[in-house]
């Protein structure tokens, strides 16, 4: 789990964000977005541990083309989804205080991930 918060932070900053909302999507199937806490690093080692639970690799999984890694990725994705929206209130980020933004990648080895981020409301 890789936390992207800054750099969402940083585009709402470019753009001049008042108040709004900034929407989030990965571009892939095997890679999702989350908010989640981003103080104690051993909450991320328990999500992931409990993904590998839900959906391990040694599954008999059919769609096997691109590695044993691939489907359980695939349904890691659908479980945490590929989009979110976080609100902007003066110019920042409304998240918790504990919350940051995350990209989960599901695959094995890392792979190049694109997020697209838009923001719409008013600007400063």
């Amino acid at each position: 789990m890789v936390e992207i918060t800054r750099d969402a932070a940083r585009f709402v900053a470019d753009a001049g964000a008042r108040e709004g909302m900034l929407f989030l999507f990965i571009r892939h199937t095997s890679a999702s977005l989350t908010v989640q806490e981003n103080a104690d690093p051993d909450v991320r080692t328990d999500l992931v541990t409990a993904l590998r639970r839900l959906a391990p690799s040694d599954a008999p999984w059919v769609h096997d083309v691109e590695g044993p890694d691939d489907m359980p990725a695939h349904v890691k994705t659908m479980l945490t989804g590929v989009s979110l929206h976080v609100p902007v209130i003066a110019g920042a980020l409304a998240l918790g205080t504990w919350q940051g933004i995350y990209l989960a990648e599901h695959r094995a080895r890392p792979h190049r991930r694109e997020v697209l981020m838009r923001f719409i409301g008013s600007r400063a």
